[in-house]
């Protein structure tokens, strides 16, 4: 009597008869036409179906050749975009970069005239222009000169209605005023003398501005030059050189 041979295949049982008609249904991972050459899909470890609780571990596959990988003109919004950035840079530094202020004289307006025993005093008031080429306004910290007669210092200026700050694009006129005390002998008895009738007198003015913008300070220096009588209150208003 011969007894078969016993199979070494293990018999399925319900559950992987199951398991394996439902893999016929769904093709596997990676694969559109159903073949079998192709990945187990992580998610659904090949069932076709989710486990419960486990649906934010979701994958999704999208082709490559999707329209939503390759997004409509980003060449085109890349360069606006550029474009858009390098003009406002170009405003900023439009309206912040640096601008001139400017001192300049403009005239003498009157002149002053006191004979002391032994010196020659004199009350000048010039118009000076403070111009702001900025488009921000600018303050003034300081303002200051002094006169000079034949390279002799001889009176400092007086600064008079100097306001703080300046608008933005703007000028304004300011009165300032320069005590003079001439001890020269031969200048005191040149303005004194009565057989000249004009007594013409050179002075040079040095004006130092200090100003302040855009979180910087900085100086401003004039130099001028202007004649006046010494001798009498005759002194009419006049531009300065």
């Amino acid at each position: 009597m011969v007894t078969p041979a016993k199979s070494s295949k293990p018999t399925e049982g319900p559950e992987e008869t199951e398991r394996v008609s439902t893999l016929k249904q769904f093709p596997t991972y990676g694969s559109m036409s159903g073949n079998p050459a192709g990945d187990t899909c992580p998610t659904c470890r090949g069932t076709g179906r989710i486990p419960r609780g486990h649906k934010d571990m979701l994958v999704a596959v999208i082709p490559c050749n999707d329209v939503r990988l390759k997004p409509r003109r980003t060449k085109l919004y890349v360069f606006i975009s550029m474009v858009v950035c390098l003009f406002i840079c170009c405003l900023i530094l439009f309206f912040l970069f640096p601008r001139s202020v400017t001192l300049s004289p403009v005239s003498v307006e009157r002149v002053m005239v006191y004979f002391r025993p032994d010196t020659v005093d004199l009350e000048i008031t010039n118009l000076i222009n403070i111009t702001n080429e900025n488009f921000v306004p600018v303050r003034i910290v300081k303002f200051s000169g002094q006169g000079l007669v034949n390279r002799a210092v001889v009176g400092k200026i007086k600064q008079m209605n100097i306001t703080n700050s300046i608008p933005s694009r703007s000028q304004k006129s300011y009165n300032i005023q320069i005590e003079l005390s001439i001890l020269d002998f031969g200048i005191n008895n040149y303005c004194k003398s009565s057989t000249i009738k004009i007594h013409t007198l050179f002075l040079e003015l040095q004006m130092t501005l200090n100003i302040s913008y855009l979180s910087h300070t900085e100086q401003l220096s004039l130099d001028t030059f202007e004649y006046i009588d010494c001798g009498t209150n005759s002194t009419i208003p006049h531009p300065m050189g």
